[in-house]
């Protein structure tokens, strides 16, 4: 018993081996993260573990009941011979990956194929299979946690069910007895252990992919921080040589190039001296992605370059748009078409969804020049892409969990973006409405901090009616989170009090945060301040609002006091007419 089980286990390196290689294909990798799969991946996700199990069939070895002599080659079996072998873990892994109809069809093909092969349990053997799949099936556990004792003990139960299987229909009843006496127990070791190594093997897989996703996400991040500045100024030869620099630097690709509609603005890397500033475009490709705004493809046969020497390889032409119209490219050049991953598709996809926002807020800015009250609220509806993007790492990190609250801050994130585009039309808004937007914001915060924050809400329910300007009361809670909460690690608080105050409504926002010190106090509020950890903007433009709209009564007041937390607060009238 004890040579057999060490028999197993040798070959189970090898099953092993093989199941790292399939987690290398695409279509096992979409089955650990598509919630649902097409029909045509379906069937080959059958087929693949269908194999899996013929192959943990051929590396099992095969035992001769009247002799006891084990053969380490399977074949066809004659009538006293059986086989000890892996079948079960491929099927176990279809089962708990695809739930029933991919266990059941993979133990279909492996059944068939174990009963093709004779001896005196190939009827009960190829029954068992089948068996497998419906177990492991019952077991299937889509978008949530599937730990490793749960993949030992299905694999261990399904073999331990091949067993009792072969007792009941295996003749004669002694032989079947004398072969569960001596493949039992290693055989239910074996497969179980077979099963949770297979696992842990995914779990490596997805463990890759999410550290993957967190890594080009904080590039992405880093690329928004480094390059808003420039964009923020337009799209010019200037800032496109800034920005072409920061993504050759974070990407690492063989060249960057940025265009507009008709020339290139800027040119890094390979062959910079044949792609200078201001020359016309050369190739109809860029001239299609103008024309249909749509990220593509090319290889080096495709690419027109007007010198010989000049090797550009394979690139990733993407759009740069402003209101929806597409008003130039940018270009990432790589030696060969192989080194373009999906991954780098994907990022320099969402790189030309940064930039083009970017661009837009650019052109906000310049809007902002034109009108006092546009500049403000342009300002305001600036989302942070921290703030973004942290929140979509939190819904990314919720999704396989937690899914229905990853959809719910979704949700909430959605409404966040939705009132912040609100910002920038509505003149005046109710404070119901400010309020949700503040809820919004703060149900992704919570989410974020893990159980360290706590609101508070203190709402007299008649006064929700009454109108303020838009985004007037989220950037104070957004300060208080980003200032007076950053680096406090427990019992985060944060209080909302908006209540009837005579002939105005008081609207308090309360941390108990680091507080602020007297000498930055000073100014906080009427001036722009130089800091190295903020410019006061954000509450700069709030209590200037509030005083072009309301007067001077309805100024901002902050109180705070250092390790103790900060107070912000102010009054509206009742009614809009002074």
């Amino acid at each position: 018993m004890l040579v057999l089980l060490l028999t197993m286990l040798e070959r189970l390196g090898i099953i092993v081996t093989i199941a790292f290689v399939l987690t290398r294909f695409k279509f096992f990798q979409d089955m650990i993260y598509q919630n649902q799969l097409r029909k045509s991946q379906q069937l080959t996700a059958i087929v693949f573990f269908g194999i899996f199990g013929i192959i943990g069939t051929y590396l099992g070895v095969t035992l001769n009941t009247e002799t006891s002599a084990f053969n380490r080659i399977v074949g066809n079996l004659t009538a006293d011979e059986a086989i000890a072998n892996s079948r079960v873990i491929g099927i176990v892994i279809a089962g708990l990956l695809g739930g029933y109809r991919m266990g059941i069809g993979a133990g279909l093909i492996a059944g068939i194929h174990r009963f093709t092969l004779g001896g005196f349990t190939g009827l009960s053997c190829g029954l068992a299979a089948i068996i497998t799949g419906i177990i492991s099936g019952a077991f299937y556990k889509r978008n949530k946690k599937m730990s490793l004792t749960v993949a030992f003990s299905v694999g261990a139960l399904a073999e331990t069910a091949q067993m009792g299987i072969i007792l009941l229909l295996a003749t004669p009843f002694e032989k079947a007895f004398t072969l569960v006496e001596v493949i039992g127990i290693p055989m239910i070791l074996a497969n179980g252990i077979g099963s949770a190594l297979f696992l842990l093997i995914i779990k490596n897989v997805v463990n890759e992919k999410d550290k993957a996703g967190a890594l080009q996400a904080q590039k992405s991040l880093r690329i928004a921080d480094q390059t808003i500045t420039y964009l923020r100024k337009g799209i010019n030869n200037h800032s496109a040589l800034a920005v072409c620099q920061i993504l050759y630097r974070e990407m690492k690709p063989s060249a960057v190039a940025m265009t507009n509609n008709t020339n290139i603005l800027a040119h890094v890397g390979l062959a910079d001296d044949h792609h200078r500033a201001n020359s016309p475009l050369q190739t109809d490709i860029t001239r299609d992605v103008i024309h249909h705004g749509e990220l593509v493809v090319v290889n080096g046969h495709s690419i027109h370059c007007v010198h010989k020497d000049c090797p550009l390889g394979a690139a990733v032409i993407a759009p740069l748009k402003q209101r929806g119209k597409t008003i130039g490219t940018i270009k990432f050049y790589f030696k060969t078409e192989k080194e373009i991953t999906s991954v780098i598709k994907e990022v320099i996809s969402g790189l030309s969804v940064l930039l083009s926002n970017q661009l837009e807020v650019a052109e906000a800015d310049r809007a902002y020049q034109l009108a006092k009250e546009a500049e403000i609220k342009a300002l305001q509806a600036q989302i942070s892409p921290h703030f973004l993007f942290n929140s979509l790492n939190t819904v990314v990190s919720l999704i396989r969990i937690e899914p229905t609250k990853a959809r719910k801050l979704l949700i909430s994130l959605s409404n966040f973006l939705r009132q912040n585009l609100t910002g920038t039309t509505a003149d005046m808004i109710s404070i119901e409405q400010e309020l949700n937007h503040v809820k919004a914001y703060l149900t992704i915060e919570e989410a974020r901090f893990i159980d360290r924050l706590k609101v508070v809400y203190d709402i007299d329910e008649n006064v929700l009616s009454k109108n303020l300007p838009p985004l007037t009361l989220q950037p104070l809670v957004e300060n208080a989170i980003k200032h007076g909460l950053k680096d406090k690690d427990y019992d985060c608080l944060i209080k909302i009090s908006i209540k009837e105050n005579g002939p105005n409504v008081k609207i308090l926002v309360v941390d108990n945060g680091l507080g602020i010190s007297t000498e930055r106090l000073k100014g906080l509020g009427t001036t722009r301040i130089n800091s190295k950890t903020g410019t006061g903007l954000g509450l700069y433009n709030v209590n200037r609002r509030l005083c072009l709209k309301f007067g001077d009564k309805a100024a901002l007041k902050i109180k705070s006091e250092t390790s103790i937390g900060t107070e912000l607060s102010f009054i509206i009238p009742k009614t809009e007419e002074m």
